[in-house]
């Protein structure tokens, strides 16, 4: 019991630490910050939407300098190949023997944090390439198998203004990330902060607060942390509510094709056990539950052409499911 409260008490630091030094470089997006802490000590992939400017990268880049993991950031653009991302056999010499040799020089993919600006720019096989690290953290090339070395994460982004040469993410890879999250403007008072403090030549500097090695840990304690009966039949009821099939609910029914996969629940029960540890809590509960369905339900909810024309989008619906099941919510 101590060392579950011992446990539980470090966790509570650690984010706590990691906001405070995010917030010397980031101002506000303490929503996204937080999101993208549960899903990295939980060994998940995020989606972040919004419009450029708006410190993605940034927040990414110094996200991984402050937990000291090595960081890589891949411009996707319509001619980029798997190889630009995966790594390629290349021809080596070897005097001493006189024979060639093919090996394998790694691509940007093998590092802890990798930043894939704006993914849906690349055509669907280079998106593809993504698929087998994301799920299987391992990358295979010429018939040889590779391991990318823990901890990993893939945080991908999407303009969603420019429509124009762009290649949708299939359900497959959207259904590989554990949260979608938006990124909006900051408020008034945000941004003439911003203005004042980035248009300087001073650039506070972060502390790195763990080793790379504990935040391995964290993935195998998250997933031991207990959870109630009734939190994990309100969450599998959250997923059964969104297929057509099985749903009640009359808006599922009209304007849904495909609910939420298994995988989906899986996701909403761990990053409810982060989020109840990271809060200084042993055992996640309902509002845990509440806090984390949209990011991991909206995106793979897939709506139908009725429900464009009524204007109806897939946070509403995931709103509507949300208010079924989670009543006292």
């Amino acid at each position: 019991m101590k060392n579950t409260e011992r446990m539980i008490e470090y966790m509570l630091k650690i984010r706590e630490d990691i906001e405070k030094e995010m917030g010397k470089v980031i101002i506000d997006q303490k929503d996204i910050i937080q999101k993208l802490i549960i899903a990295l000590f939980s060994g998940g992939h995020t989606l972040i939407i919004g419009v450029p400017g708006l410190a993605k990268t940034l927040i990414v880049n110094t996200l991984a300098e402050i937990l000291n993991l090595r960081f890589s950031r891949i411009q996707f653009t319509p001619d980029l190949m798997p190889s630009d991302i995966t790594g390629t056999d290349i021809i080596q010499e070897e005097p001493e023997a006189g024979k060639r040799k093919f090996v394998f020089i790694k691509g940007p993919i093998f590092a802890n944090i990798v930043l894939a600006d704006e993914i849906n720019r690349a055509p669907p096989k280079t998106q593809s390439a993504l698929l087998q690290a994301m799920q299987e953290y391992e990358v295979t090339q010429g018939g040889k198998t590779y391991k990318i070395e823990l901890p990993f994460t893939v945080v991908a982004t999407q303009n969603p203004i420019e429509q124009e040469g762009t290649y949708p993410l299939p359900e497959a890879q959207l259904d590989r990330f554990m949260f979608s999250l938006n990124i909006d403007y900051p408020n008034f008072e945000d941004e003439v902060k911003i203005i004042k403090e980035k248009t300087t030549s001073i650039v506070p500097p972060v502390k790195k607060i763990i080793k790379k090695e504990k935040l391995v840990e964290f993935y195998s304690v998250i997933r031991d942390v207990p959870v109630s009966e009734e939190v994990i039949k309100v969450a599998v009821q959250c997923g059964k509510m969104s297929r057509p099939s099985y749903s009640t609910i009359p808006e599922v029914k009209k304007y849904v094709n495909w609910g939420v996969s298994p995988r989906a629940v899986q996701y909403l029960v761990i990053g409810a056990k982060a989020k109840s540890l990271l809060d200084g809590r042993p055992t996640p509960s309902l509002k845990d539950l509440a806090s984390l369905i949209h990011p991991v339900f909206d995106h793979r909810v897939v709506t139908n052409f009725v429900a464009e024309a009524d204007g109806i989008n897939a946070h509403l619906v995931v709103e509507k499911i949300k208010k079924v099941v989670m009543r006292k919510e």
